[in-house]
């Protein structure tokens, strides 16, 4: 039986199989649901081992735990890949918008709903079932493969960097795919060549001991509400452009060639508006919206606190104001270098009057872009274009995957993102689904990678 033929042959059990893994609640967010997502490492050891893959074990960390697990039979002379996933879920919270129980997996059509089906356990359950279906059909892979799986992806991955330096040996590979991903669209496959890294922060600013009385200490002391609206004025222009000193320094510009992938990908502006229901675009000067979306560098306000915040008017002189602020970064900049830049503008503009501190926030990733050249990244997009029978987009995402960075900074590999969702999934939101079509097409992929990798 041919691994194609193995794969059509128990699709159904292979569907019966995610169905129980999503079952498992396990949400690394909560507390109460940690022996949850231990348990739903432990069904990945199993399901690794019944795929016929070596030395699969569930790792304990300072949180939620790892899979490692390997096949290395394929010889010194083929490469060695790392297939990266995560087994835990956001919280499915708030339940009552939920067509049906996010726990209990429903199909309808070719949609598996649950959470998780789509981020991440149907994608990282199709690598597996890929090396099982080489295996019953040869006895071997075409490559020798490590598989790394982690419980905590969702959470940020807090304890992923100490675990990966501890066991370099266990993660050791000429190149990394992730099934943690996902496609353009169910007929257009697409290369992810580039994520944002992330620092977040917070200005406080402080002024008199207590609230104030507005008409009997307005104009004698300063406001700390004026004071940060000014202090966050001058941090960016009013089209856009960021006014941190040194803050785009270390930004790899686009190329001309860069600019030409991007603009390759469908673009409508009227749709995106409408989508958002923004009623204009506004992105650093010289660049276009998509061009700002992927691949410049952005400093946003994500909350403001101060003062009354409730019905009607309170005449005071608000005592603190403060920002969150996160600021999405691209190659190559250092989230600590710009905190630093940032903490040094507040210092150089703080209004007269007050006092404000910058403190960092919890959320810290590095940029990721892959190389022109890429030999990984190239033979991805063969695989793809044979699966799809089109180029892939070669794209880049404003969002970021920690682990990404974690394991180039380690490993000193670019991961290529390798997975079959979509982003009309609902990934994080109720009605989470994951088309059975993508599960299936998303096996033979795999096949077909390690295939050509061991060629």
């Amino acid at each position: 039986m041919s691994w194609a033929d193995y794969l059509d042959t128990h699709q159904t059990r292979f569907i019966d199989e995610l169905c129980d893994f999503i079952r498992i609640p396990s949400v690394s967010a909560k507390p109460e649901h940690m022996d949850d997502v231990r348990t739903a490492g432990q069904w990945v050891v199993d399901r690794l081992t019944a795929a016929g893959i070596e030395n699969a074990e569930l790792f304990e960390t300072e949180g939620h735990p790892v899979v490692c697990a390997d096949w290395l039979h394929a010889g010194a002379d083929k490469p060695t890949i790392l297939i990266y996933g995560h087994f835990d879920v956001q919280p499915a919270e708030p339940f009552d918008l939920w067509s049906s129980r996010p726990f209990e997996p429903t199909i309808k059509g070719d949609r598996i709903y649950g959470r998780g089906a789509t981020d991440d356990k149907g994608a990282m359950l199709i690598p597996i079932l890929a090396a099982e279906a080489l295996l019953a059909d040869t006895g071997k892979l075409p490559v020798n493969v490590r598989f790394f799986f982690e419980g905590q992806e969702e959470i940020g991955s807090p304890d992923l960097a100490p675990f990966i330096e501890a066991n370099l040996d266990r993660l050791q590979a000429d190149m990394i795919f992730s099934a943690d991903g996902g496609q353009w669209d169910p007929k257009t496959p697409q290369l992810v060549l580039g994520l944002k890294g992330l620092t977040s922060l917070e200005i406080t600013v402080n002024g008199a001991r207590g609230d104030l009385h507005s008409g009997m200490h307005g104009g004698g002391v300063a406001n700390p509400a004026m004071a940060l609206a000014q202090l966050l004025a001058s941090m960016k222009s009013p089209n856009g452009r960021i006014t941190i000193d040194g803050f785009y320094d270390d930004v790899i510009d686009l190329t001309e060639e860069d600019r030409a992938d991007i603009a390759r990908v469908p673009w409508d502006e009227a749709a995106y508006l409408a989508q958002t229901g923004a009623p204009a675009t506004l992105g650093e000067p010289g660049y276009t919206t998509r061009e700002n979306l992927w691949a410049r560098p952005t400093l946003e306000i994500n909350g403001l606190t101060s003062g009354w915040q409730g019905d009607g008017t309170k005449t005071v002189l608000p005592a603190v104001a403060s920002a969150k602020i996160t600021c999405r970064l691209v190659a190559d900049q250092n989230p600590e270098k710009v905190f630093d830049l940032i903490a040094a503008h507040v210092a150089s503009h703080c209004p007269p009057g007050v006092t404000a501190e910058v403190t960092k926030n919890p959320g810290r990733a590095d940029p990721f872009l892959v190389p022109a050249g890429h030999n990984a990244t190239a033979i991805a997009g063969q695989v793809l274009e044979e699966v799809y029978g089109k180029a892939p987009y070669m794209v880049r995402a404003g969002g970021s995957i920690p682990v990404m960075t974690t394991l180039y900074n380690t490993l000193d590999l670019h991961g290529v993102i390798f997975a079959f969702g979509h982003d009309d999934e609902n990934q994080h939101a109720p009605d989470e689904f994951f088309r059975l079509s993508a599960f299936r097409l998303g096996q033979g992929a795999y096949v077909r990678l390690m295939e050509r990798l061991g060629s």
